[in-house]
């Protein structure tokens, strides 16, 4: 007989729900860490509060970090210390080197380690990544990402001193979806409107990341957050030799960050069922840690371009 999985879920932002619900849907015990909005998704979902970090991780088969990405590097060595898997929300860390160490300790450890990037498993991402590995457009030469929308309340993403940034949030979805397409990086590009003051973010503010690849195709990735209200919208084209590809989150039924309920399996849902499978299986999932690895590198490479105004080259 299987024994059930048991999951020890720390964060309990507006990310939370999505996790929740995909990791009982997979009929996993879950746990949460207590922290503020803990209690109100216990009472809605009917699972357990831990008070300690450390009983949590004991008692849990799995770690699911979906805090503040400033928490990530220690949550995660904790828990793999103790031996026990983790899925990481993105960023995996605030720097390559801590996500690299993350890395590191989880295969000395022998556990497993995911890095959430849920826009892999967005059925109209996929389908892209599916048709550009088939060959159905040639080679990859150019590609185009978008992702704008309100920006989030809570004030920590707006300061780039304890792990916010509209970079490393927001647009890293894009970075990922980039290297996944057309491969390594050879140098980035940023400009920033308006500056971060000090390392903090002004409330509305957008960037732009130009990506040259090592394979000779160029991303060009766009973000912003923006005022209350502001509708959230993504869009991605993909250029290549005999043809091009795109979606456009605005051509689509959408709730907020997610497809309706009637668009389809919730992405976070399909994520979590990788993960969990792969555990199992012992097989590979979407996304490796290597790959989380190489999206906060190219992440830490663009604040170093805002920072200098000039590109960023990146060790191979």
């Amino acid at each position: 007989m299987t024994r059930t999985l048991r999951v020890g879920l720390i964060g309990s932002g507006g990310i939370a729900p999505p996790h929740i619900e995909g990791l009982l849907a997979l009929g996993a015990q879950v746990s949460i860490l207590r922290r503020t909005g803990a209690a109100e998704l216990a009472a809605r979902y009917d699972v357990e509060i831990v008070d300690d970090l450390e009983a949590l991780i004991e008692s849990s088969d799995l770690v699911d970090i979906i805090s503040p990405t400033h928490t990530h590097r220690d949550i995660a060595l904790r828990a793999i210390r103790r031996g026990r898997h983790v899925i990481c929300e993105k960023p995996l860390a605030t720097t390559p080197e801590d996500a690299a160490t993350i890395v590191r300790a989880a295969t000395d450890a022998g556990v497993r380690l995911f890095p959430a990037h849920v826009v892999r498993y967005f059925p109209e991402y996929w389908r892209i990544k599916q048709a550009v590995d088939a060959g159905d457009i040639g080679a990859v030469s150019e590609i185009r990402l978008s992702r704008v929308g309100a920006g989030p309340e809570a004030p920590w993403f707006f300061d780039e001193n304890a792990g916010g940034g509209l970079i490393r949030d927001l647009m890293i979805h894009d970075i990922d979806q980039a290297l996944w397409l057309a491969g390594p990086v050879a140098s980035v590009s940023a400009v920033q409107d308006q500056p971060s003051a000090a390392g903090v973010l002004p409330r509305s503010v957008t960037a732009d990341v130009v990506l040259a690849h090592r394979g000779g195709a160029v991303s060009r990735i766009h973000g912003g957050w923006l005022g209350a209200g502001t509708p959230f919208r993504t869009a991605i084209e993909v250029v290549g030799t005999t043809g091009r590809l795109r979606h456009d989150s605005a051509e689509a039924p959408a709730d907020g960050y997610l497809p309706t309920a009637d668009a389809g399996e919730s992405p976070y849902v399909i994520q979590l069922t990788d993960f969990v499978t792969a555990l199992g299986n012992g097989t590979d999932a979407r996304i490796s840690p290597a790959e989380g690895v190489s999206a906060v590198t190219v992440v830490d490479a663009a604040y170093r371009s805002l920072a200098s105004h000039v590109p960023v080259r990146i060790r191979r």
